[in-house]
């Protein structure tokens, strides 16, 4: 390395390629690419380990990447742009685009029968979905009742056995369940990231995958992001491998061949269906530290970029979330301990760890983390192909953000 990236020093980069070297050489890693940013340096990237459990290509600077839920706060973009065009407004109820979700019904109590119900106080606004507080999500903390078992059943999340129909058929399956809570009472993890691309297809009368490509990717120069991965490139997408939980076992749970992203799907999905690589992404954070421009050119208007990247939840819906997290650390090995939620990511509320008060972004199941911290303009992206079903990527992601934060 014969230059130092600016604002990072040299024996804080090498603890940085020393500390992921040594996840790699555990095994339970098979490779990782880790970008690290600050203001407009040149970003320093690290590739380390292969592209497979036992051994072969090595990981590259462009490798491929299922985004997993590192997606919502890419594919919330598109929503944005709606936003600034004035084509969405917060406070619209949302039944002109999504009748599906017109007189809803809410659960009496979370752990009711999906029929045992109270009519909803208000309609959903736009502000609800943005906000994952539109009332139905995935809780895992709720395994075991009525109301999860009906969503399991649906086949409306994803990472089912079956994956997710198209958006028409997906939205008649959403309106045949209950809100678990009244619109705006409590943040709901997965369904209304996924809600949010069917929204825009509605409402622009394209689809999302075409909307994102003409008004994001595109600009932003994301050649490699998008729902599914060209059958020419596929070399380049790693096996996402989901070890058993209980012997550590590799297994592989998708092939880049004939797998989930090998052709478009029936669903795209907002809430985790991305591929993409670390440049794509770097670029796509970047532009948020940016206020919304990207090499002079601006993708979104300054205040939809600090409504995005701000908390949005009220201080009770904050409280309850906050309390989910820290109740339940054990289930997600410690992930999600930022408090905060703005649109389509986390947002730093409280000192949990290294980072400051106010970064943003969020993880992946598929082993992947991508944020930016506004107040020393850093951007970190670290991204791997073990899936989450073991702690090992996210504690290669807590020591990755522990040792960027020391070599600032």
């Amino acid at each position: 390395m014969s230059t130092t990236p600016s604002g990072f020093t040299e024996a804080g980069l090498r603890r940085l390629h020393d500390v992921l070297a040594r996840h790699v050489d555990s095994g339970k890693i098979p490779g990782v690419v880790a970008l690290v940013s600050r203001g407009d340096g040149e970003p320093y990237v690290e590739t380390l380990g292969t592209m497979r459990h036992e051994g072969g290509a090595p990981m590259q600077r462009d490798t491929i990447f299922r985004m997993a839920s590192t997606s919502k706060p890419v594919s919330v973009a598109a929503a944005m742009v709606l936003l600034d065009e004035c084509r969405l407004r917060l406070d619209d109820t949302v039944e002109q685009w999504l009748p599906e979700l017109a007189g809803r019904q809410v659960l009496k109590r979370i752990d009711s029968a999906v029929d045992d119900t109270v009519p909803a106080k208000r309609p959903i606004t736009v502000r609800d979905i943005l906000t994952s507080t539109f009332g139905l999500g995935m809780d895992m903390t709720m395994i075991g009742t009525p109301i999860m078992g009906a969503l399991f059943e649906q086949g409306i999340t994803p990472n089912g056995p079956v994956p997710m129909p198209e958006q028409d058929e997906w939205m008649r399956r959403l309106g045949e369940l209950p809100l678990m809570y009244q619109p705006g009472e409590r943040w709901q993890y997965q369904i209304s990231s996924d809600l949010i691309g069917v929204l825009v297809s509605r409402v622009t009368g394209q689809s999302y995958d075409e909307f994102l490509r003409e008004r994001v990717f595109g600009p932003l120069g994301m050649k490699d992001t998008g729902f599914s991965v060209p059958a020419d490139q596929l070399h380049r997408l790693p096996p996402l491998y989901a070890p058993d939980p209980a012997t550590g076992e590799f297994q592989v749970w998708d092939e880049a061949e004939g797998g989930r992203h090998s052709a478009p799907p029936a669903f795209q999905g907002g809430g985790g269906g991305l591929n993409s690589t670390a440049d794509d992404y770097h670029a796509y954070f970047r532009m948020l530290l940016n206020h919304g421009v990207h090499q002079g050119e601006r993708i979104l208007s300054r205040p939809a970029v600090e409504l995005m990247t701000s908390n949005s939840l009220t201080p009770e819906v904050l409280a309850a979330r906050e309390t989910l997290a820290r109740d339940n650390v054990h289930i997600s090995f410690g992930q999600g301990q930022q408090g905060g939620w703005g649109y389509g990511m986390a947002v730093r509320t409280y000192r949990g760890d290294y980072a400051p008060v106010g970064q943003f972004g969020w993880d992946g199941g598929s082993g992947t983390s991508t944020y930016a911290d506004p107040v020393n303009q850093v951007v970190g992206i670290v991204l791997t192909q073990v899936g989450t079903t073991v702690p090992s990527a996210i504690q290669l992601h807590n020591d990755f953000w522990t040792t960027l934060y020391q070599a600032l």
